[in-house]
């Protein structure tokens, strides 16, 4: 657990290679903590080794096959990979392990929208009402959300759905070149179709409670709502 606490530490400094020998370190004082390749899964995601990724999360699931973070991890894997039908089997087994993840029923929503299923927005309007600590719905106006996304954007500077629902803000206050620079820099960090498709949407409308004066576009396109955390 030491080791675990330690790494968990450099992971937040981003120093993820220090991260990953710690948590290596953990696996081989006790090869059974499921926890511990987990983290070793996160880590070896961050620094974009996915396969050693896969192999971690897989471990994990050796271990305890209830790991729901194991799932969760493998299930984002296979979404930046695109591969479907993968993702969707994988958020679907972490989400029936822990149903009450908004962090889950966001991903499983976003997978579902992907493949075109009627469900994605059932489960992403489930996902917002799971989630009551959720800055992002109890914003009233810009500048509290473009600070709360500043702040984040400095922790997860690769997640391209920050700078998508920056210049969402920047570009309904009339910024259009800070607009234009968000939504270069979203596509640039998830350049494939997929994401592509996804990025543009959530540009199209920001759907957060207070930031948008159409409630019927609030419900048409819940699913673009995303549930922003850190590992969990």
């Amino acid at each position: 657990m030491t080791k675990c606490a330690t790494g968990n530490c450099f992971s937040i400094q981003k120093d993820h290679e220090t991260a990953l020998k710690n948590f290596q370190r953990a696996v081989q004082l006790n090869s059974r903590f499921a926890y511990a390749h987990t983290l070793c899964g996160h880590e070896y995601v961050a620094l974009e080794d996915l396969e050693n990724g896969i192999k971690s999360y897989q471990n994990a699931l050796q271990i305890d096959g209830r790991h729901y973070n194991a799932w969760y991890g493998l299930a984002v894997i296979y979404l930046r990979k695109e591969k479907y039908e993968f993702f969707e089997h994988h958020f679907r087994k972490a989400h029936q392990i822990n149903p009450r993840s908004s962090v889950i029923m966001s991903y499983l929503g976003t997978s579902l929208h992907a493949l075109k299923k009627r469900e994605a927005l059932e489960i992403m309007e489930n996902a917002i009402r799971a989630d009551k600590k959720n800055p992002l719905p109890i914003m009233e106006h810009f500048n509290g959300a473009l600070k709360f996304l500043e702040e984040l954007k400095e922790y997860a500077p690769c997640e391209s759905r920050v700078y998508a629902l920056i210049e969402k803000i920047y570009k309904r206050c009339l910024m259009y070149d800070q607009a234009m620079l968000h939504f270069g820099l979203a596509l640039d960090l998830k350049p494939f179709a997929t994401h592509v498709r996804i990025v543009s949407g959530l540009t199209h409308v920001l759907i957060v409670s207070g930031l948008t004066h159409d409630t019927t576009c609030v419900r048409h396109d819940a699913w673009h709502c995303t549930i922003i955390k850190i590992y969990f």
